[in-house]
């Protein structure tokens, strides 16, 4: 499990903001057991990647952009319209 994970909770779904440095094989570890709507900030290019578990596998949504707020914003449509939420 990730330890120092904060979550933007400002709309549904609330989605848990990566510490800078976690490793994928970290990510894929704690999103197994959690279940958690995960945003990870991608190395180097400080692009934002949403992560999320789907009973069975992790599925990584790339190219969400720099921006953290709109990264979020941009995860949760994409969540909606791939009906996980």
């Amino acid at each position: 499990m990730l330890d120092g994970l904060s979550y933007d909770d400002s709309e549904p779904p609330s989605i848990g903001l990566v510490p800078p440095g976690t490793s994928w094989e970290e990510v894929h570890d704690h999103i197994k057991i959690s279940h958690n709507f995960l945003l990870v900030e991608t190395e180097p290019d400080g692009e934002y990647a949403g992560a999320y578990w789907t009973g069975t596998e992790m599925v990584v949504l790339d190219d969400l952009g720099p921006d953290q707020d709109e990264a979020l914003d941009d995860f949760r449509e994409q969540l909606r319209q791939r009906g996980e939420l």
